[in-house]
């Protein structure tokens, strides 16, 4: 643990892409095999399943330091970083000792699920004695489920290629799938990792893994500048934008894997696309989406035109664990394959699009695989007028490949080679009613914020008013437990999607939860609200505060659809903030009736 905590410092102090890579190759080169297989699995993304409540872990650290609730609430209120927050009210006195990461985790941490609360407390207790302020942060964030460090995969496989003397693409395919939670790290697992292998085709260990997805780059300009920042229309493949599960199928030794881009095994729950598969020749590996794909009936009677069905319908297949005749009718999967990577065992990534394209079609012809249709067009104000059908054809805009471009690894810096030319997000002006601080150089501002509509339209600015201060004088949201003696300890189990505050009388104008958000604004900007926060506070839940409702922003959003889940009966996906709208007053903020409209766009 002693040579982690070291490793995160260093990574912490510097923004130098090429400090950060020397220090993990560093530490990949004094590590333990065990070790460093952890270290791999934690800074490349993995969650550390949390072990201990969060709200346990404060409670104990109170009664090491001999403070009470209230210190430490004012404390966490100061850092805002509850690990931070532990590390610092604990007292110096330590006995570090030299266990690595490998026992920490598998002998130390693991176990601890399962325990009875005072033995829970007891080895806690022993543990931080055990580790120096690093150590205890460090040990906290494992333990509390919330390990982040500023490290890209990117560096971690870079860092292990040049460790290893392996080329750095095969690093980052056999890396695919690395931080599966079913699967624990391993001496073995990691050893893999680096084992030298000539290029190639798959070593016989590598069967089932997939290539790193090459993603795309938002493109935000008008069509107008299209010709002169892109070039004609025809040095591109203009595809459209699918809204479903990114994916690569991948066919050798007679078995089918199939990989979603979160780097999940999910073979098992597409059966269809497994079956599809089972017909490829080894050695292919497609990339597509896998999505829900409904044959609707059209005039004339008894003929059927395909269109994707909305993703909420894909993620009723996301999350069954059991496929019964009648889900499996409901939400037929079909797998839109629009590149080959693999093609008769050969990598061909380094091949042009247009290339790749021509084999893609030539292999699945007659398959069952769908192929992504290609669109084509005079001219880019063309596309711009098609791209307006978005929303009913059910996409997401277009995607434009180079034709000339090969397939690269990541969201690289090379831009101009694939980019997403998406439609315009759904908009909606909303009210700021809840806030929480963020993390790592944000753990000090309040950055994650909770958002509210009107239940329906007021009818008079001085309605809104009044609801806005009756809620300043009411007590604590109904169903919402007050904190505990304003412990951060005692309140944090309850955090969470809270109720906003509802006047009594049934039928009144209220404001209602339906979405958080966190990204969007400036530094600055951040800063701005978080004063605004601190100073118009109604109630503190540990890291969470009510707010009075003064701010109206925008909200953008790639999608809608019903949720029973949510208290406003509607969920949006990917909301992000795309102004703080000081020209508007509370009153003329959406309702519930405006989320209604857009879900039937």
């Amino acid at each position: 643990m002693k040579r982690f905590a070291a490793l995160f410092a260093e990574l912490d102090a510097t923004t130098s892409t090429n400090a950060k890579v020397e220090a993990l190759q560093r530490y990949f080169g004094q590590a333990p095999a065990a070790d460093a297989a952890w270290a791999v699995y934690f800074l490349s993304g993995g969650k550390p399943r949390q072990v201990v409540p969060t709200s346990r872990l404060a409670i104990l650290a109170c009664e090491v330091a001999g403070i009470a609730p209230w210190l430490f609430d004012e404390c966490y209120q100061a850092v805002g970083d509850l690990a931070e927050t532990i590390a610092h009210v604990l007292p110096r006195d330590s006995e570090p000792t030299d266990v690595g990461l490998a026992v920490w985790v598998e002998e130390r941490l693991l176990p601890l699920r399962g325990l009875s609360e005072p033995e829970v407390a007891e080895r806690m207790k022993a543990y931080w004695r055990e580790l120096d302020a690093q150590g205890r942060f460090l040990l906290t964030k494992l333990v509390g489920g919330g390990f982040r460090v500023g490290v890209s995969k990117l560096l971690v496989q870079r860092a292990l290629a040049a460790h290893a003397g392996v080329d750095a693409k095969r690093v980052a395919q056999r890396m695919m799938g690395y931080t599966d939670g079913k699967v624990m790290p391993s001496v073995a697992r990691f050893q893999a990792l680096i084992a030298a292998h000539d290029e190639g085709a798959p070593a016989p260990g590598d069967e089932g893994q997939p290539y790193p997805f090459f993603l795309a780059h938002q493109l935000d300009a008008p069509p107008e500048v299209f010709a002169s920042r892109l070039g004609p229309v025809a040095d591109w493949q203009v595809e459209w934008k699918y809204d479903g599960i990114r994916g690569q199928v991948v066919k050798r030794a007679g078995r089918v894997w199939l990989w979603s881009r979160g780097e999940e095994l999910v073979t098992e729950r597409f059966p269809e696309i497994e079956a599809l598969a089972a017909q490829l020749p080894d050695g292919t590996v497609l990339d597509g989406e896998i999505m829900v794909w409904k044959d609707d009936p059209v005039e004339p009677p008894g003929t059927f035109i395909g269109r994707p069905a909305p993703f909420s319908l894909l993620q009723q297949r996301i999350g069954r664990k059991t496929l019964t005749k009648k889900v499996l009718a409901e939400a037929p999967v079909t797998f839109m394959a629009y590149d080959l990577l693999e093609n008769a065992g050969q990598d061909i990534r380094d091949r042009p699009q247009r290339e790749r394209r021509e084999r893609l079609e030539a292999l699945l012809g007659g398959t069952g695989f769908k192929v992504s249709p290609l669109e084509s067009g005079a001219s880019w104000l063309e596309y711009a007028k098609r791209r307006e059908r978005s929303r009913e054809l059910g996409v997401e805009g277009f995607m434009l490949k180079r034709v000339d471009a090969a397939y690269g690894t990541g969201r690289t810096k090379a831009e101009g080679l694939w980019w997403k030319w998406k439609i315009d997000p759904m908009t909606i002006d909303c009210v700021l009613i809840y806030a929480q601080a963020g993390h790592g150089r944000r753990a000090s501002v309040y950055t994650d914020y909770t958002f509210a509509v009107w239940n329906r339209a007021p009818a008079s600015p001085e309605e809104a008013d009044a609801v806005v201060e009756a809620m300043s004088a009411a007590g604590p949201p109904r169903g919402a437990k007050a904190p505990s003696g304003g412990s951060a300890a005692a309140s944090a189990a309850s955090v969470g999607a809270r109720p906003a505050r509802e006047p009594p009388q049934p039928g009144a104008l209220q404001l209602v939860a339906f979405a958080k958000a966190y990204s969007g604004l400036t530094d600055e900007e951040f800063r701005q609200v978080d004063a605004i926060i601190r100073k118009s506070t109604l109630e503190k839940f540990g890291p969470v505060r009510s707010v009075k409702p003064s701010l109206v922003f925008e909200l953008g959003f790639e999608g809608i659809n019903r949720s029973p889940r949510h208290k406003s009966g509607i969920a949006v996906r990917f909301p992000r903030m795309l102004r703080i709208r000081f020209d508007k007053p509370l009153h003329e903020a959406n309702t519930l009736q405006d989320l209604e409209t857009l879900l039937k766009l």
